[in-house]
């Protein structure tokens, strides 16, 4: 009887009947994670044809707002040019006109009309600082008698 006590004791064995009742919970629960794994899949399939539906409009309208902006610049561009043609014409034209005045002055007997502007604008400038400096002189004449009237 050593040989019995030196072996390891067998293992109960579970009646079968209870191995049963086990297995029915696993079951159900591998029954439910496969229907909300499938549940999971399907949402996910979704979200992912919305995104897709949605990057499409996005592209779309992207396009529709470049080709809009396209349009709108080419005819910015086409007004600024015509607005610059228009300046330019303008301005040969004053400057024809200033050319045409000149030489109708000068066949006048007028012919430095623009240095005789000139003496006159500078001409009013000094009087304009002789009357900056007389104004300045009354003042403080007026500061100086107020100072002496109130002694």
């Amino acid at each position: 009887m050593a040989n019995s006590d030196s072996t390891p004791p067998l293992p109960v064995v579970a009646p079968l009947s209870s191995r049963k009742e086990n297995v029915t919970p696993i079951g159900s629960k591998i029954a439910e994670l496969n229907e909300s794994r499938t549940e999971l899949l399907s949402r996910i399939q979704g979200l992912k044809q919305d995104l897709q539906s949605w990057r499409s409009k996005l592209d779309t309208q992207v396009k529709v707002y470049r080709d809009e902006l396209s349009e709108l610049k080419k005819s910015l561009n086409g007004e600024v040019e015509q607005l610059r043609s228009e300046f330019q014409d303008l301005r040969t034209t004053l400057q024809q006109q200033q050319e045409d005045v000149t030489a109708s002055l000068r066949n006048l007997g007028l012919q430095d009309v623009s240095g005789d502007a000139k003496e006159v604008q500078d001409t009013k400038e000094a009087e304009d600082t002789k009357v900056d400096a007389n104004d300045k002189e009354v003042q403080a004449a007026a500061k100086e008698n107020g100072k002496e009237t109130e002694n």
